[in-house]
């Protein structure tokens, strides 16, 4: 098993991607701490790995909330007794809003999407000293490379700054055996706060420049997270994974 005894923590891990992810971690042999705002959806995931013979947990996480992560990083090495593996792929769509200047919503999403990214790191890390190291994979987007249009700017900009923020990391971490990468899904299944990229029409000029000319699949993402997460990258930091079908090379 590629991860056997490691403990994880997937953000966002009670639907989509996320619950892939945290699925083909277990099956994989890690223990899992998904972590998300959806209790109910999120204690069914736990539920669904314990039945498949994997162990996992479920907390209750709001990535925006300080406290709230430093209590769940407790939690998980309090259960699971270490931390060798943050996931932060909790994430809120741009495509949702009418007005696309809203300052509301350009903190809401640079709020989860950023923020929230910045905290999982602050608390994970010294933990993963504690363990000898670790790995950590963030969710940036194709959106965090290009701009878009019909989306909020917080998007991009909230995507663009994991993208930085994880060679930053991986920089600043490297010396203690903690790698840092981020990974860029390309058109996947609409998400649960989707709007306008939701629409039939509107996906259908997104995926008219894939070479592969499909959406991905939330297992294809989860199969790529798996890959950085493991000891496989084991001299994999500071990157940019683009799973995308090709988007970003036309």
């Amino acid at each position: 098993m590629r991860l056997a005894n490691k403990v994880a923590i997937v953000t966002g891990g009670a639907s989509g991607m996320g619950a892939a992810t945290a699925r083909r971690f277990a099956r994989e042999g890690a223990k899992v701490m998904i972590g998300d705002v959806l209790e109910d959806d999120g204690r069914k995931v736990a539920a669904d790995i314990a039945s498949a013979g994997g162990t996992a947990a479920f907390a209750k996480l709001d990535v925006t909330d300080e406290e709230n992560w430093k209590a769940v990083v407790e939690q998980t090495v309090r259960q699971f007794g270490k931390l060798d593996i943050l996931v932060n792929n909790a994430g809120i769509s741009g495509s949702g809003y009418q007005d696309l200047m809203s300052t509301q919503a350009w903190e809401t999403v640079m709020g989860v999407n950023a923020t929230g990214v910045f905290l999982g790191m602050k608390y994970a890390v010294p933990e993963m000293r504690k363990a000898g190291g670790g790995s950590i994979v963030n969710f940036s987007s194709i959106s965090g490379v290009v701009g878009q249009k019909g989306i909020h700017m917080a998007y991009n900009a909230s995507k663009g700054a994991v993208r930085t923020m994880s060679k930053s990391g991986a920089v600043q971490w490297g010396r203690d055996k903690i790698r840092v990468n981020s990974i860029h899904p390309g058109v996947m299944p609409p998400m649960r706060t989707s709007g306008l990229t939701a629409d039939p029409e509107f996906r259908a000029k997104m995926l008219a420049p894939v070479p592969l000319g499909r959406a991905g699949e939330v297992d294809e993402m989860a199969n790529a997270v798996l890959f950085l997460a493991s000891d496989e990258a084991s001299y994999i930091t500071g990157i940019e994974l683009y799973v995308d079908g090709g988007f970003l090379a036309v």
